[in-house]
């Protein structure tokens, strides 16, 4: 009688209990395995199970959604790091962006997330340009589009409201000029057009004290409260909205039938 073969140690690892709760498929050495390494990966589950490869070329998607997904992580792990060190306050927060250079370990981080928000907003740009030259925003996929473009003006909130932290004179008058802008809101400015619409008898309901411009400032003028507004709105709620539209997009890719192809 034959002896079977000795198996290896990773041969009995693989047939194990604990393997077999985790990995519920052999080797992705097929088309079946293949497709199920996708579907049961918590990270690829949103990416199609199949895709053309000429949806995968990088001279047709300049890689630019991908990118651009890379600096968002690039950002926030550098931005929770930068956290630890920063104190969003009138007193400390032009201090706290010095000693982040040079008196902090790790200073680096401060210029891997300034920078890294630079090229994040190109990135998108880019995106957005190609999937615009390449038609790949009419249907079925217009409904993605439009979560797209919402990505492109979170990304540039982003890069507003991170604009203040530093607290220097460049950032206060920025955001000065650029927060002026927010009087010409539709009916939300008080400078805007549709606001003189809004009135009870003689009493206007839009004016500078509660218009766009004072709710993103909390005032009149940029302040302390407009720099701990623009921190919250920086840190926690404008990345919480973008990460939910994120997975959003990603899962509209696969519905719409994976990743566009060239027309």
């Amino acid at each position: 009688m034959a002896t079977p073969p000795k198996k290896s140690w990773f041969d009995n690892l693989r047939e194990s209990q604990v393997w077999n709760s985790i990995f519920r498929h052999g080797p992705p050495d097929n088309t079946r395995n293949r497709s199920l390494a996708v579907l049961t990966n918590v990270f690829l589950h949103l990416h199609p199970v199949k895709v053309r490869k000429s949806g995968l070329r990088l001279k047709y998607t300049w890689c630019a959604g991908g990118t651009t997904f890379f600096l968002f992580l690039v950002e926030t792990i550098t931005g929770l790091l930068l956290m630890f060190y920063y104190r969003p306050t009138a007193e400390y927060a032009f201090v706290d962006i010095l000693d982040l250079r040079s008196q902090v370990p790790l200073g680096v981080m401060r210029e891997i997330h300034r920078w890294g928000a630079h090229a994040m907003v190109i990135a998108v740009w880019l995106h957005m340009l190609r999937v615009f030259m390449t038609g790949s925003y009419k249907p079925p996929r217009e409904f993605n589009w439009n979560v797209g473009v919402l990505l492109l003006v979170l990304t540039l909130l982003l890069s507003f409201t991170g604009y203040l932290l530093p607290w220097d004179q460049l950032a206060m008058w920025a955001v000065t000029v650029g927060s002026n802008m927010a009087r010409a809101t539709p009916f939300l400015g008080n400078e805007g057009p549709g606001a003189a619409l809004l009135k009870v008898g003689d009493i206007g309901l839009v004016h500078a004290g509660d218009d766009a411009r004072f709710a993103l400032l909390a005032g009149r003028f940029v302040g302390s409260a407009a720099l701990l507004r623009f921190y919250v709105l920086h840190c926690v709620g404008i990345p919480l909205v973008a990460a939910v539209l994120m997975a959003v997009h990603f899962w509209r890719v696969r519905k719409d039938g994976g990743i566009s192809g060239p027309l």
